[in-house]
């Protein structure tokens, strides 16, 4: 989001230097800075105990394979998040996650925040967002996805590439 008027006043912000911000927009009346707002999300590469990853299709996008992504909610934490993600779309249970790196995304009003995850239990397709899901190596993984996305970044990051 990108503040025109003031969250708190509703008063029209002007352009102020602060430090080695540059401009940013101020508040005459509440005296203070208002930053852009944006969303974060979580991405996970979810890993079983064979070192396969697993691929899913949306319903709102059959054509391409995705890994497990979603928005964190208010009071949640990142990998809150991506374990509630993982076991809301997939069925699995997460036993372990590692922290792999962010990216913007969405042309920079969101945030995604990578993770490797080992997940254990027999993965599903119940959810209404997932239409299939398939477990394969990372090589293939790479080759599925699509080119350049975060998505192959994050596999590309996990084989170390």
């Amino acid at each position: 989001m990108h503040y025109t008027h003031c969250p708190a006043c509703g008063q029209l912000l002007t352009a102020r230097p602060l430090g080695d911000e540059g401009l940013v927009p101020w508040c005459d009346g509440c005296s203070r800075p208002w930053f852009d707002s944006f969303s974060t999300c979580i991405i996970a590469a979810v890993m079983n105990t064979s070192n396969e990853v697993l691929l899913q299709r949306e319903s709102r996008r059959p054509e391409m394979e995705v890994l497990v992504a979603g928005y964190i909610k208010p009071g949640e934490s990142a990998e809150a998040a991506a374990s509630r993600e993982i076991a809301e779309e997939t069925g699995l249970t997460v036993t372990s996650l590692r922290y792999m790196g962010s990216w913007p995304h969405g042309g920079g009003d969101r945030l995604m925040l990578g993770f490797a995850a080992q997940a254990e239990g027999r993965a599903n397709t119940d959810s209404s967002e997932i239409i299939s899901a398939r477990w394969t190596t990372l090589d293939e993984a790479v080759a599925a996805l699509r080119e350049g996305s975060i998505a192959q970044q994050l596999v590309n990051a996990i084989r170390g590439v």
